[in-house]
């Protein structure tokens, strides 16, 4: 058989098997911390995911746990203890009520932008298809109930199902 006869054969299979699609982008998300300058950077990229068609797969677990609890997810605070991002002295950080200055002066920025809350980043989230899972391990470690996270949470998952429910993806660490 000569090269052109099996580019030709090569050629006329893969038309006769039609057009192949290209496979479907897919970003999984872990939360891992729960202080409200790290619950956004992860619902922004998994929206914005969602808003290009990518699919998106959002696992909570360790303190991140505290994004999908009903009774934190409307209490996060921005963690301003060691975070030298806060352009702030350490020093002042420890002193009553800076946090909550702080998380005040942060939920502000993000309202300017018309940014919403995480509640209903979250909401949205789940409206637009994308996957929220809490980590199992992560609830059994903290004495927390499947009844004491949001609605819009899918399932309890382990690490290993994660990673079934993430195949193909790009996984990001946050």
């Amino acid at each position: 058989m000569s090269t052109t006869d099996w580019t030709a054969t090569d050629a006329g299979t893969a038309l006769a098997a039609g057009p192949q699609a290209p496979p479907r982008r897919k970003i999984a998300i872990i939360c891992s911390k729960g202080t409200l300058d790290m619950a956004y950077p992860g619902l922004v990229l998994a929206n914005a995911a969602r808003m290009m068609g990518i699919d998106a797969v959002v696992f909570f677990t360790f303190w991140g746990m505290d994004i999908i609890r009903e009774k934190t997810v409307d209490k996060l605070h921005a963690g301003i203890v060691g975070n030298p991002a806060m352009h702030m002295p350490n020093a002042l950080t420890p002193i009553p009520g800076m946090e909550a200055f702080a998380t005040k002066m942060m939920k502000k920025k993000i309202a300017d932008i018309d940014i919403p809350p995480i509640r209903e980043m979250l909401e949205t989230l789940d409206d637009a298809g994308a996957e929220l899972y809490a980590c199992k391990m992560a609830m059994e470690m903290m004495d927390i109930a499947e009844d004491e996270l949001i609605p819009q949470v899918h399932e309890v998952i382990t690490a290993m199902d994660f990673y079934d429910k993430s195949e193909g993806a790009q996984i990001v660490f946050i």
